[in-house]
């Protein structure tokens, strides 16, 4: 099924979506807030019917989840084999905000691993994608971009705009290098940081969901690099039955 993808269709539906949200970032818009307390903007909306409609007429029989759509139950769910994951604005703080750090970001997961990623930021025009055996990609130059050799000199810890926790800041102050440069970015540019070399490591001890890594960790894995637990250090896995991811390091 993977080799009957392609890639670049996928980052058209992404740049698509991106030309949506860029149209709507240049004016005035609503905010909304979920029940979680989450804001919702008219861009979100309007992404995601364009990535969901897109995705069903290339690919009928492949079945997605999106942050903005009603969640499968797990009984179902569970079942899939291959299926999409969404997020088609992550960093939604970061659009209102209008700092640019704002991500569209679709995903192909099969059985539980991330095996295809687009995470394209539209306000930056810059593009991450990648292909299980096929290498991963910022704005086609193959990752990862720079490679540290001196990692217990200088260190460089990439840490979340919005949500930099006590315990992330605690994991951050423990680490083994004569001197570490702490970076700040929004959504899930954070982790194609690590994939592409401009950071060394990103700890994440504060609650995400699914759809918040998938894309950006199928980059994360094309490019050497691994999203694993915080507790168990082995790889994350995706459509578990509570779609919370557990704290986790990207290196």
């Amino acid at each position: 099924m993977l080799e009957k993808i392609d890639l670049e269709e996928i980052v058209s539906v992404a740049k698509e979506a991106g030309e949506a949200i860029m149209q709507i970032y240049a004016k005035d818009f609503t905010i909304e807030y979920k029940d979680d307390k989450s804001p919702l903007t008219e861009a979100d909306t309007k992404a995601n019917e364009i990535i969901c409609a897109s995705l069903q007429t290339l690919y009928p029989n492949i079945p997605i989840m999106s942050e903005e759509n009603k969640q499968t139950e797990y009984e179902v769910r569970k079942k899939w084999e291959y299926y999409w994951c969404i997020d088609p604005i992550d960093g939604t703080k970061e659009f209102i905000k209008k700092n640019d750090e704002f991500t569209v970001n679709i995903a192909l997961i099969y059985k539980k691993t991330p095996v295809l990623g687009v995470v394209y930021a539209p306000a930056m025009d810059e593009i991450y994608k990648a292909k299980k055996g096929h290498g991963a990609f910022k704005n086609n130059q193959k990752l990862p971009l720079h490679v540290n050799h001196t990692p217990k000199e200088k260190l460089f810890v990439v840490a979340s705009k919005s949500h930099l926790s006590p315990e992330t800041q605690e994991f951050i102050d423990t680490l083994d290098a004569k001197e570490i440069k702490q970076v700040s970015k929004g959504s899930s540019l954070k982790l194609c940081m690590v994939a592409e070399g401009a950071a060394d490591i990103y700890p994440r001890l504060a609650p995400t969901m699914e759809w918040d890594t998938a894309a950006a960790d199928a980059i994360v894995r094309e490019s050497g690099k691994m999203t694993c637990s915080y507790k168990t250090q082995a790889p994350i896995v995706y459509n578990k039955e509570n779609l919370l991811n557990p704290w986790f390091v990207v290196k």
